[in-house]
């Protein structure tokens, strides 16, 4: 077998160039103008804006036929078992498996990092994360963990899904890996194999500002976007402007076929039941984009909040929080949209062109979405 080339990848920072300068082979949306919505991003336009998110990613390539990998998404720099985060699960379709999911649902928090990885992966990513767990400090008599491991299906072309390549040790490295910061987008991580609206997908993020109750908050949104429908940008039938795709294959097309997963962290007190109207919305986002979540698409959104006072400390008899009033919760609603729309085009504009021995998957064509869109007036120059 060809040796074994798994690739941890840290910070990526995307730095923009002048305007008069020639566009970069590929970037962000922002950086061409694509500007989704009205909300003002964070500084990093990452999910990891949300103060004390870490991510770490595994990129694995073995030969000319495995092409996966692993995202890890920790709430905090602590041990999430110990000090939990209210989270809610919002199923659009449930074609997929989201491994965790029932337990969230019914207790309304998380208790382990989150991991995304290849639909094959996840039972062996669950239980290295378990691994990893056990050994933290603090948990030398816990006897039960509910891991929560998302996935979407990347042997669609290029990834040979069935040799289940993951390894504990790709597992470790994103987890240990993980901090705030720039996260790398486009064909890494759990992203490396997928397959989006017609053109290489991956990992993106994006953020959003939000004022609610008097304060400022910040919405962040990480997805692994791996999913078919008519490509829209900014409301734009780039897809069929385009009049191709980048899949290079004597095979059916991917039609609606595939799945996403959508992470969303915010810093704003909001307990699991507004945590689940929160990730509701996400899916706004999503439907911007083309999607409409067909039979074979599985899509997921996990939300969380790390706001200190709605932490749930472990073996406490008595929880006192406080969260954000209903009527406070629509720009939130807004943030989450919006965030998840540009995490998605991010996904798309960072990915690079992969081939494997199923096929090729060219990265979609910036220079020409940048000239569709700007025929229709939709860039922010």
């Amino acid at each position: 077998m060809a040796r074994r080339a798994a690739t941890i990848l840290l910070l990526s920072l995307f730095v923009p160039v002048a305007a008069s300068a020639q566009r970069p082979a590929r970037a962000r949306a922002r950086a061409l103008g694509v500007v989704p919505g009205t909300l003002p991003p964070g500084p990093l336009n990452a999910i990891t804006d949300v103060a004390g998110v870490r991510v770490g990613q595994t990129t694995v390539r073995i030969g000319d036929s495995v092409r996966t990998g692993v995202t890890a998404i920790l709430p905090h720099g602590g041990n999430v078992f110990l000090d939990r985060v209210p989270a809610a699960i919002h199923v659009g379709n449930g074609f997929g498996k989201l491994l965790g999911s029932t337990q969230v649902a019914e207790l309304g928090e998380l208790e382990t990092p989150i991991l995304l990885t290849c639909t094959l992966c996840v039972w062996k990513a669950a239980d290295a994360m378990v691994g990893w767990m056990l050994a933290q400090p603090g948990m030398a008599e816990v006897r039960s963990i509910n891991p929560v491991v998302g996935e979407t299906n990347d042997g669609y072309l290029l990834n040979a899904i069935r040799s289940r390549p993951i390894t504990e040790a790709d597992v470790r490295a994103a987890l240990d890996s993980a901090r705030g910061g720039p996260v790398a987008e486009g064909s890494v991580g759990a992203g490396t194999g997928t397959v989006a609206l017609g053109w290489k997908g991956g990992i993106g993020t994006s953020s959003r500002r939000v004022t609610a109750g008097d304060s400022s908050w910040t919405v962040g949104v990480l997805v692994q976007s791996n999913f078919g429908g008519d490509l829209l940008v900014l409301g734009v039938p780039v897809g069929r402007a385009l009049g191709r795709n980048g899949i290079r294959r004597a095979a059916d097309a991917q039609g609606a076929k595939g799945s996403i997963m959508i992470v969303v962290a915010t810093d704003a007190p909001l307990s699991d039941r507004n945590l689940r109207r929160l990730a509701a919305r996400a899916l706004i986002g999503l439907g911007r984009t083309g999607s409409t979540m067909g039979n074979g698409s599985g899509d997921y959104v996990i939300a969380f909040s790390t706001h200190p006072g709605v932490r749930r400390r472990f073996g406490a008899t008595r929880l006192a929080t406080t969260e954000l009033a209903n009527d406070e919760m629509t720009s939130v609603f807004q943030g989450v949209a919006e965030a998840t729309e540009e995490a998605i085009y991010n996904s798309l504009f960072s990915a690079t062109t992969t081939a494997a021995k199923g096929g090729t998957v060219e990265a979609i064509p910036l220079a020409d979405v940048v000239r569709i869109l700007d025929t229709h007036g939709m860039l922010r120059r």
